[in-house]
């Protein structure tokens, strides 16, 4: 599927409605050995940031059930031969050498942590967390920690080491949804507490560029379960419909992960933008919550053709409504989606671009491309 091919008008787009725009993945994977089947190779992931016209990333081993040691060397390795482009986290299993293991990574030129509480079953009441929290404070250093799917919430253990150690830049992924209900009230009063958009829901990324300062909000991908190019045509967008200003965009879209990356101090952005009175866009509600549910089905490896039919269905509005280029922009996204299942059954990339029309259906105040551009 010529994914890169479907996505660059929304890309192009975007960067006409925010000036200078960069990108810079703050959420992706190398590794061979991953249980869950998912692969990507430094190469791959090069390539892939390349395609979107990135700057650079974040880059961290995925799951090694068989220890990190040897992936830590790996991602050092492909950072060092990457120009720049990738910028090396180790990862660490708590209850396993991690500080030490940590120690060695840096020394060798890792520049980051990655924790996985789900992956390696542990909680952030864990012994060592303090431990990493204060070598992350020390150096001036990103820690991110899963913070998505298939674990009980953590903030108030990640709320009480940055707050003891406040020069470790914490990022919290997968939108936080683990504690986003509340999380974002305590935000303002630690700004080394950030959160990355490496999360597919429309809601809750709308919920997130609402409720927390555009500072402590970085773009990221998931990268391979996610896609550079299509996570910033669709994440983005929803920022700008949630009111943020195309300098705050920007921000979120590289500027704070730079800041980051070079342990300069972070920038600032203001107060969050706050909910606001918008009209109702019902109809296009109901399109995004099939295209959602379809793309969870894909993501599973099963079939969410029937959920697509019923968003099919559910564009079939009167032509006289106002969102009518909306939903016959959502179409084309639906015919490129149909085209790629053909040609590569099984294949679960194909699911990003349900991903990419469900944001599109929840974000109908931002332009869509012209009809010939897609």
């Amino acid at each position: 599927m010529d994914l890169d091919g479907v996505t660059a008008p929304w890309l192009e787009l975007l960067r006409s409605l925010v000036p200078g725009i960069e990108l810079f993945d703050a959420h992706t994977h190398v590794g061979e050995h991953d249980p869950d089947g998912m692969r990507q190779s430094a190469a791959e992931l090069t390539a892939r940031l390349r395609r979107a016209g990135a700057r650079g990333c974040f880059v961290f081993p995925m799951h090694e059930p068989d220890g990190y040691r040897p992936a830590n060397d790996h991602v050092i390795e492909a950072a060092a031969a990457s120009a720049g482009l990738l910028v090396p986290f180790c990862r660490v299993k708590p209850g396993e050498g991690a500080l030490g293991e940590a120690e060695r990574a840096l020394a060798r030129g890792a520049q980051g942590i990655k924790l996985h509480p789900r992956a390696e079953q542990f909680t952030l009441d864990h012994p060592d967390i303090p431990r990493l929290f204060a070598l992350a404070h020390e150096r001036t250093l990103p820690i991110l920690i899963h913070a998505g799917r298939g674990i009980p919430a953590l903030g108030e253990h990640v709320i009480g080491n940055a707050g003891r150690y406040p020069n470790a830049r914490v990022i919290l992924a997968h939108a936080a949804v683990s504690d986003l209900s509340w999380i974002w009230r305590a935000m303002p009063d630690l700004p080394n507490v950030l959160i990355d958009t490496s999360w597919w829901i429309s809601q809750d990324l709308l919920a997130l560029f609402t409720l927390v300062p555009a500072a402590q909000i970085v773009f990221a991908s998931d990268a391979p379960y996610g896609s550079t190019a299509v996570a910033a045509a669709a994440q983005l967008r929803l920022a700008l419909q949630a009111g943020l200003t195309p300098e705050q965009v920007a921000l979120i879209a590289s500027g704070q992960a730079v800041q980051i990356a070079r342990r300069e101090p972070l920038a600032v952005s203001g107060p969050a933008a706050g909910e606001r009175e918008q009209a109702s866009h019902v109809l296009l509600h109901r399109v995004a919550n099939y295209l959602q549910i379809g793309a969870l089905i894909e993501f599973r490896t099963g079939d969410g053709s029937e959920q697509v039919a019923l968003a099919e269905l559910a564009r079939n509005i009167p032509t006289e409504h106002d969102d009518l280029p909306v939903f016959q922009a959502i179409g084309r996204l639906l015919e490129a989606y149909r085209q790629a299942r053909t040609a590569q059954p099984g294949d679960r990339s194909t699911r990003a671009l349900l991903q990419l029309a469900a944001a599109v259906a929840m974000s109908p105040d931002v332009p869509v491309p012209v009809a010939s551009s897609t």
